[in-house]
């Protein structure tokens, strides 16, 4: 009987160690690789050989995730829902911030068409509006369907603020495949940026994207770090009135405060909340920045005489008494598009290096301004 107990135990014990064995090599087969580092809005994970495009954040307050499983177009017999074939070889984009990244993976070509392209600033993409390779299909909201049907796209990467587009749904209904790209909700300046890992993917082309990234991560941090080597750190102004008499400017959390605390700048509003922008009184952002050294992004004014032509007070301000008000609004394509807009979010280790010139010349000797000027 004792025999038969003992007998009886160790074979409880192989048997756990077994099934225990058999958890763990699941575990590993079901194990998820992501490659994405800084961004939150999507992702691109390969489990057990299959790859996964995820759109976390489509537009904002969405709180649906959008799935796309990625296969070659080799594999590629009929249309399955919610599987992208790539290479994609005929693409619509729908926001200017979209093309530098098609641009810099040499896919510019792949692009037929694009809403009130008027002012894309990119050059090459501009030559191939310019020779009627790229298609108008209206404006952004209201997309013309009849000629995006007429066009055939193999994917419309769509663009929207707080809902799902009515004509991209009804698109969509049409067999026409569509998926939201939200970059701009990132809240880091490197968040927004590796969303050119998005487009790797839809061109096959994953790893060029990642080098183009990593170039662009690397030149960031380094020029974080020289900032860090700065005797001096000025104090910042940003945003102008906009109606009446509420200032807006941008939060604390938002990714613009993150470009001037990595510029190692005092941004006066560093500590508030909120990862948008703050409405506030005149007289709250008249008291505490006055006697700021530096005042940049002054809204969409792009003259001292327009700022003077809004308000005669701004004449009060330290900085506009200096000449220290930098802005990005005068630095524009052939076609009159603002250039910061369009490549800002795929270049932002430029953005901080246009900060730290503006206010700390010494550290970047060398460097010129990409996107600001001194407002005259």
């Amino acid at each position: 009987m004792k025999k038969l107990k003992i007998t009886a135990l160790f074979l409880l014990l192989i048997i756990s160690f077994s099934c225990k064995k058999e958890v763990e090599n699941d575990a590993k087969k079901t194990q998820i690789e992501s490659s994405i580092k800084y961004a939150k809005g999507f992702d691109i994970v390969n489990n057990n050989g299959i790859k996964k495009l995820i759109i976390k954040a489509a537009y904002q307050n969405s709180d649906k995730v959008f799935e796309y499983i990625i296969k070659s177009k080799k594999d590629q017999k009929e249309n399955t829902k919610n599987t992208i074939f790539t290479p994609i070889q005929k693409i619509v984009v729908t926001s200017t911030t979209h093309i530098p990244m098609v641009e810099l993976l040499n896919e510019e070509t792949a692009i037929i068409g694009f809403p009130y392209s008027k002012y894309v600033s990119s050059e090459k993409t501009r030559l191939l509006i310019d020779a009627d390779k790229i298609a108008e299909i209206g404006k952004e909201g209201a997309l013309n369907t009849e000629i995006l049907l007429n066009l055939q796209p193999e994917l419309i990467v769509g663009y929207s603020v707080s809902t799902a587009d009515k004509s991209l749904t009804t698109l969509e209904k049409a067999g026409i495949n569509v998926i939201y790209n939200g970059d701009w909700l990132e809240e880091t300046p490197l968040g927004r940026a590796e969303w050119i890992k998005f487009f790797g993917v839809l061109f096959d082309k994953e790893k060029q994207a990642d080098s183009i990234f990593k170039v662009i991560e690397t030149n960031y941090l380094e020029a974080k770090n020289s900032a860090l080597k700065a005797t001096k750190k000025p104090t910042i102004l940003s945003g102008a009135i906009m109606s009446k008499d509420i200032w807006n400017l941008p939060a604390g959390e938002s990714f613009v405060a993150q470009f001037l605390k990595d510029a190692n700048l005092r941004y006066l509003w560093e500590e508030s909340e909120g990862k948008g922008s703050l409405s506030l009184s005149f007289e709250s952002v008249f008291d505490k920045g006055r006697n700021a050294d530096f005042w940049i992004a002054p809204g969409y004014f792009s003259s001292k005489e327009q700022l003077l032509n809004s308000n005669k007070i701004y004449t009060e301000f330290n900085a506009f008494k200096n000449d220290n008000i930098y802005t990005p609004t005068t630095k524009k394509g052939k076609t009159g598009g603002v250039i910061y807009y369009e490549l800002a979010p795929t270049r932002p280790d430029l953005v901080l290096k246009d900060m730290i010139k503006i206010t700390n010349p010494d550290l970047l000797p060398n460097y010129e301004l990409t996107f600001f000027e001194r407002m005259k």
